[in-house]
This record gives structure tokens, C-alpha cells and sequence, in this order.
């Protein structure tokens, strides 16, 4: 079909520039598959902060309602809220429009299945096979879906970190934490006030307003991140966080306004779950080898799983892993959902913490030390990036190379990642060493190597 060009369709939905790509007759058609294939029941729908969320939402509601699916409408939220929503009271599915870390020009559908995770492969072809076909169960006129509105979803979603074992809130309140925050105007200003106030935090907020109109690139990473560590420095923080416009992601910012790097989040999270609760470990191809060591230490079992939340979720759910996350930021607490939640993320923190006469930059000295660098070779929509992986990989035969995900050079402490992206048009090139030169050497090698193909 033509209206499914400049879109990239993956295990994470559907996603695109709004007005090329992404339009409202495309979100149409994949909430009339999705409800075809999952109603009639009760779908679940929130949204981010977005400029074009209302556009995206109604054109999806509009596809739910034909199919005669009942939509939940949980309003503006986050990715986990919608994702913990969308497990209980026998919802049929949900929906979380939001393009994540994506520019602010991108929008998206997010599909879930009933219990709340991510919908595989399989099940993601199947809607996209619906989509091509024009594949549409409409309901009668007298049996269309109607709207529900749900109020509390975000108070469920923080009673039940505060209900969790290993959390002890009045113990984070007596601490008295001074945090700045930075979730960049988007979802995280609906929620993230409310979960710090329980907690009992001194907060100052970056970028509160929750109006969609990013003021920087709103992934989480450290080079996005230095008017949060300037407030840190200012206000005295203990700690800055930030997070990404859907509250998925998490990163950290020490106590000296230093950036600890997005792969500290899950590592920092790892050591002090595992320091509590015994078990293994998922984490998908890319994350830090500072998780991986620092899981061993604990004498847990690690799994590595390609890239996407789902692939580390199932496999999570299989072994029972008692923490799970990819190295992004993106922490999976499976006591509480088996979702990345940057509000779980922030109190198991706030949590560990609290227990331990320490500071953050002192806890983060405490693990193996590497340094990562991410790079990215941009590509035109139609490029079939996972082919030219496959060409550059036929150049090292006999090479170390684990193929979980693209291909995974391995060396002595350290390697290099080179994978398609699953949500934007580019090849991802991530190397890990003990060294930044190291890194950015290995980075550059392949880089080159690349572009010569």
C-alpha cells in the first residue's frame, strides 16, 4: 500500500513524521486491524504529550470504535501506566501513542497485548498483514464501541510501586532526597510531581509543562543532558533524573552534576535488587558489560536477548528473572510489570539510596567501570539496513561474533554492536570498552568499514 511509505513498522508498532508518513488514515487502519483482531473487548488508549496526540488518538479511537471495541481512555500518560493498565481488569489490549525518544515531529502507535506487553512479531505481522488487505471487522451501527473514561490509572500505577516489597517509602521520606528533574515536557510532568511529592522529595523541575514541544532532543543521553547538570550543581542536589517524552527510559545525574551515562541506570538498579533477591538476569545485546559483571558478582545467571522491550520481557517472564531492562535507561522491575519503567527506576534508586550512607557518584564507583559510545549511520527509509549488516558480516568469517541481534564483535572487556534499528531509519554502531579511546576507536573502524561497502 502507498500510505505505508516513510513509516517504520517493527516489533514496536508503527511510527513516522506526522503529515509525511504518519497521518491519521494510517493510525485509522491500524486501530481498525488491531481491533479486528483483538475485539470486541476493552482497549486501553493513552497518549503522550505530543503537539499531535489528539490527532493520532482520535483517528485511533475512531478505528476501535468501528471494530466495536469499548476504548479506556486514560488520557495523557505514560508508556508503563498504559502498559499496567492494560493487564488488569480483562482488557482485550491497549495502545500508547507516543513516539518515545523520537523527534518532535514523530508520533506513533505503540500495540499491546492483554497482558500488558509488547505484541511479538508474529502477532505485530498479523496487524500489518490486516493493514496491507484492508482486512476490517466493522461492527453494526447498534454495536459500535463507546468511550470510558478511566481517571486513576496513574494513581494505581503509583500505589503499586509503593505497595512493592523492596520499597519502603517512609524510609526514602526521612531521607529528604534533593532531586531536580527533567522529563522535557513531556508525559513524565503528568506523574513524575506526583511520585516524587509521596516520596517525600525536594524537587526542582527542568521542562515540567507537559506540551509536547521538546526543548532538546529528548532521548536521555548524556549530551542532551547539560542544563540538568547544571541545576544539579546549583540547587545542591543529591541527584538529577531525566527522563524520556513516555517515561520508559531513565537516566541519572550524580550528585556532582555528572552525567553517570544511561547504562548506569539498569546496573546501579541490578546490584541493588540482586543485593535483596537472588535470580537471574535478562538484558538484551547492547546493554553495558558493567550490568552483565556486576550481576555475576552476585552469582545470578545473565540472558541476552536481541533489542526490543519484548524479546527482554518474555524472556524475563520465562526464566523468572527478578530484574530485567536494556541498557537505555530502561528498567523491567518484574514484581511490578514486565514493562521499562523510569518511575519504578527512580524509586528502587531513591530506595538504594536511602538504605546505604552513600552518594550516588560513590555507589556508581562501586561497579565495573567502562565507558560506551553510540553512533548511528542514517539511512533513506527504503535502504534495507539489515541486509547491508549482512554484507558487512560475510568480511569477518572466523571473527568472535555473537549474532543475537546484527552482529557482536567480541574482545578481551570489550566489543562492538552493529544492528538495524527498530525505530528509525539508520543502522546503530554502539561500542563498550575499559577506555573512551578504545571505544570511539573500535566505533570509527567499523564506521569506515561500512561506508566502503
Amino acid at each position: 500500500m502507498s500510505e505505508l511509505k516513510n513509516l517504520m513498522i517493527s516489533v514496536s508498532g508503527v511510527r513516522g513524521i506526522v503529515g509525511d508518513g504518519l497521518t491519521p488514515a494510517v493510525a485509522l487502519h491500524f486501530a481498525q486491524a488491531y481491533g479486528s483482531q483483538y475485539g470486541p473487548g476493552r482497549i486501553v488508549v493513552g497518549r503522550d504529550s505530543r503537539v499531535t496526540g489528539d490527532l493520532i488518538k482520535y483517528a485511533v479511537w475512531a478505528g476501535l470504535l468501528a471494530t466495536g471495541c469499548d476504548v479506556v481512555d486514560i488520557g495523557m500518560t505514560t508508556t508503563p501506566t498504559t502498559a499496567m493498565a492494560t493487564g488488569h481488569d480483562a482488557n482485550a489490549g491497549g495502545i500508547i501513542i507516543t513516539a518515545s525518544h523520537n523527534p518532535r515531529e514523530w508520533n506513533a502507535l505503540k500495540l499491546l497485548a492483554a497482558d500488558g506487553l509488547f505484541l511479538s512479531s508474529e502477532e505485530g505481522a498479523r496487524i500489518l498483514e490486516r493493514v496491507r488487505n484492508q482486512d476490517f471487522c466493522f461492527a453494526a451501527w447498534d454495536r459500535v464501541g463507546r468511550v470510558i473514561a478511566h481517571t486513576t490509572a496513574a494513581a494505581e500505577h503509583l500505589d503499586a510501586i509503593e505497595r512493592l516489597a523492596l520499597v519502603d517509602p517512609a524510609l526514602i521520606r526521612r531521607r529528604h532526597f534533593k532531586v531536580v528533574a527533567d522529563p522535557c515536557n513531556g508525559a513524565g510532568g503528568t506523574i513524575l510531581p506526583q511520585l516524587l511529592e509521596r516520596l517525600g522529595c525536594e524537587t526542582h523541575f527542568l521542562n515540567l509543562e507537559p506540551h509536547g514541544r521538546f526543548p532538546r532532543s529528548p532521548e536521555p543521553v548524556a549530551a542532551n543532558l547539560g542544563e540538568l547538570c547544571a541545576a544539579v550543581k546549583t540547587h545542591g542536589a543529591d541527584l538529577g533524573i531525566a527522563v524520556d517524552p513516555d517515561v520508559d527510559r531513565l537516566a541519572l545525574v550524580s550528585e556532582q552534576g555528572i552525567p553517570l551515562g544511561e547504562e548506569y541506570t539498569l546496573a546501579l538498579v541490578t546490584d541493588f535488587v540482586l543485593s535483596h533477591t537472588p535470580g537471574d538476569v535478562v538484558i538484551n545485546a547492547s546493554t553495558s558489560l558493567a550490568t552483565e559483571e556486576a550481576a555475576l558478582q552476585h552469582g545470578s545467571r545473565v540472558h541476552r536477548t536481541p533489542v526490543g522491550e519484548i524479546h527482554v520481557a518474555t524472556q524475563a517472564r520465562a526464566v523468572h528473572a527478578v530484574i530485567a531492562g536494556e541498557g537505555n535507561g530502561g528498567v523491567i522491575y518484574p514484581a511490578l510489570h514486565l514493562g521499562r519503567d523510569a518511575l519504578v527506576g527512580i524509586t528502587l534508586i531513591l530506595q538504594l539510596l536511602a538504605e546505604n550512607n552513600e552518594t550516588l557518584s560513590q555507589r556508581q564507583a562501586r561497579l565495573p567501570q567502562y565507558v560506551m559510545v553510540k553512533d548511528r549511520i542514517d539511512l533513506p527509509f527504503d535502504a534495507d539496513a539489515r541486509n547491508l549488516v549482512a554484507r558487512l558480516a560475510s568480511r569477518h568469517a572466523g571473527e568472535r561474533i555473537d549474532r543475537t541481534d546484527g552482529l557482536k564483535f567480541l574482545y578481551d572487556h570489550a566489543w562492538v554492536h552493529i544492528r538495524a534499528s527498530n525505530t528509525e531509519p539508520i543502522i546503530r554502531v554502539i561500542a563498550e570498552a575499559r577506555s573512551d579511546s578504545e571505544a570511539h576507536e573500535r566505533v570509527e573502524a567499523l564506521k569506515q568499514e561500512f561506508a566502503a561497502l
